[in-house]
């Protein structure tokens, strides 16, 4: 049997060894684990700080101390549909609510039959928390950690809870991924050894 010589091709060569599309996906994941080993965000997720790639959030919990999570984020499929558009926070009747990060009241007034107050963050960022008593007024800046006002009826979810919810533009978004390292995990390589 002749074997074919340096410049020719063997009959079973003629196709590319990966089709485009897997070459695509292969470029894709690269691309994702160097953003993500150079502690670069990813399109749609808050900046961590620092130059460590440790995750450091640069938003504050709404409560102090930290609250247990007692309900996640659970958008609907449609806009339309049921959904839980933010979490509900543990706290209690009379918890001060602090603001999460620098901000502007856009709106605080009653909504049905719950006390809400909204704070603009800029970018397109807006915190809605309810049930919150609050003395501020539409239009009233407020710095990260500042008091907006107080957990103060029922709402949604069991007594003294507060609901937290963040929108960017019109979208709900989990507002956790401020507060918690919410990237995924990559599996990296063993080193040689």
């Amino acid at each position: 049997m002749e074997l074919p010589g340096p410049l020719e091709q063997s009959p079973s060569r003629s196709q590319p060894p990966f089709s485009p599309h897997i070459l695509r996906l292969a470029w894709a994941a690269a691309v994702v684990l160097l953003l993500t080993a150079a502690n670069v965000p990813l399109p749609g997720t808050p900046p961590s700080t620092g130059t460590t790639g440790i995750y450091a959030p640069v938003w504050s919990w709404p409560t102090d101390p930290k609250p247990a999570v007692l309900a996640g984020f659970d958008p609907p499929p449609e806009p339309w549909s049921r959904g839980h558009r933010g979490v509900d926070l543990e706290t209690h009747d009379g918890a001060s609510v602090l603001a999460p990060q620098d901000g502007t009241v856009s709106f605080v007034g009653w909504v049905v039959d719950r006390p809400v107050i909204t704070i603009d963050h800029g970018n397109g960022l807006r915190s809605n928390f309810e049930p919150v008593s609050s003395e501020l007024q539409k239009g009233d800046p407020v710095d990260k950690g500042a008091e907006l006002g107080t957990v103060d009826g029922a709402s949604h979810c069991p007594p003294g809870c507060l609901h937290w919810g963040v929108r960017q533009g019109e979208e709900y978004i989990n507002p956790l991924q401020f507060v918690m390292d919410m990237r995924p995990s990559v599996l990296l390589p063993r080193p040689m050894e």
